[in-house]
């Protein structure tokens, strides 16, 4: 039997959690503190638990969903963007609840590139950001984001070359890995760099809602122009602590939308009713849930900034994500990201995410994810601070 895996399989890069796994298992510590993934350890909001347990007993919520989606679900998103940016979207045209926004960003890559189309991707990002374009068969151009540029895109560094063969560049804001934020006039010039070039513009919208000391992150869609060419994807995994209900959505320009839909149906039959209902529920309830896992993550942030600074380790507090972007340690900066990760899981029993994992943009850091409790984060700084 021939059971060689095609091409475009073959061209993946081993996936960054993988790795992480990998690790985890090579090591023989039982006391393992995890900040590598980023899997939300908070429960889901109650009375959003409580509103699927009532949808569960309906006969006729166990049948295949609508393939748009939940005209519940769109209608909510829809008021969501009204109310937190003021921006109107239609719900039958401009919105697709997608199985995660995942799921969405492959979808995208796969209905629009060619093989040998380009998609510009900023380094580092989250990985299916640039191995949904080689699952595509499309070619990824790495646009380097720095600390010297606030992680930020140079958009004038593309080369005409590259920008000739582009289809599609993609953004993320707040960032993940980097945990960097930006404001409207960012958003601004890169939909005037979409325009000048025909590009499609994405925006990975993660990370909306999960801000710290007032920062407030806009929308794409608030710039003026951006719907003639830009989609916005949405996730609830991390706003509510969803990550395993799968919800999330693509918002934007109608044919673009419309074509990933097309796509889609040949792939997928959608996301479970109650699901739907349920987070449709919980996105037009009081968003206190959101404001008191905002508060848990903050003290978490600071909890582990501020140990590991005490410690000689220079840290900025990020304003945004779950996320603390660490570059290595001086005693340790001729290491690897991933030979440093490697370092602290055997030393320590505290698992982290090597940056090169999120792309070649990502060496001389690393990631923590703020998954565990206080309590835990502060043995993780204790057990880093032992090894320093």
């Amino acid at each position: 039997m021939n059971m060689e895996i095609a091409e475009r399989v073959k061209k993946m890069p081993i996936y960054l959690f993988s790795r992480i796994d990998e690790l985890k298992r090579r090591v023989n510590n039982t006391e393992l503190i995890d900040l590598g993934m980023g899997n939300p350890d908070l429960p889901a909001p109650s009375h959003g638990i409580e509103k699927l347990k009532s949808l569960l007993t309906d006969p006729s919520a166990h049948r295949y969903p609508p393939a748009r989606g939940e005209e519940e679900l769109r209608r909510a998103i829809a008021q969501w963007y009204k109310q937190r940016y003021n921006v109107h979207l239609d719900p039958e045209r401009e919105i697709l609840p997608l199985i995660g926004s995942k799921e969405g960003i492959v979808m995208t890559y796969l209905t629009f590139l060619n093989p040998g189309d380009v998609a510009i991707v900023p380094t580092p990002c989250y990985p299916v950001h640039f191995n949904g374009v080689i699952l595509a068969e499309g070619i990824p151009y790495t646009l380097s984001i720095c600390k010297e540029n606030n992680f930020l895109p140079d958009f004038s560094s593309v080369p005409e070359r590259i920008l000739k063969k582009a289809k599609i560049i993609f953004i993320c804001y707040p960032n993940n890995p980097t945990t960097a934020v930006a404001n409207l006039e960012f958003f601004k010039e890169a939909v005037a760099f979409s325009e000048k070039y025909d590009l499609i513009i994405a925006h990975d919208f993660a990370y909306a809602e999960i801000t710290f000391d007032g920062y407030r992150s806009p929308s794409l869609l608030q710039v003026e122009g951006s719907r003639e060419r830009g989609i916005e994807f949405y996730s609830f995994s991390k706003t509510y602590n969803m990550a395993g209900w799968r919800i999330g959505c693509v918002v934007g320009n109608s044919n673009l939308i419309n074509s990933i839909f097309k796509t889609k149906c040949y792939v997928d039959f959608g996301l479970f009713s109650p699901l739907q209902r349920a987070a449709a529920f919980v996105l037009q309830s009081s968003q206190g849930c959101v404001e008191n896992i905002c508060k848990i993550y903050q003290r978490r942030r600071d909890v582990l900034v501020e140990g590991l600074k005490r410690c000689g380790w220079e840290i900025e507090l990020p304003q945004a994500t779950i996320y603390v972007w660490a570059p290595l340690p001086p005693p340790y900066s001729k290491l690897t990201s991933y030979e440093f990760s490697e370092f602290l899981v055997k030393k320590t029993g505290v698992v982290t995410s090597p940056g090169t994992g999120f792309g070649e943009g990502g060496e001389g850091y690393i990631r923590f994810a703020l998954v565990e409790n206080e309590d835990k984060i502060k043995k993780a700084v204790e057990r880093i601070s032992s090894v320093l």
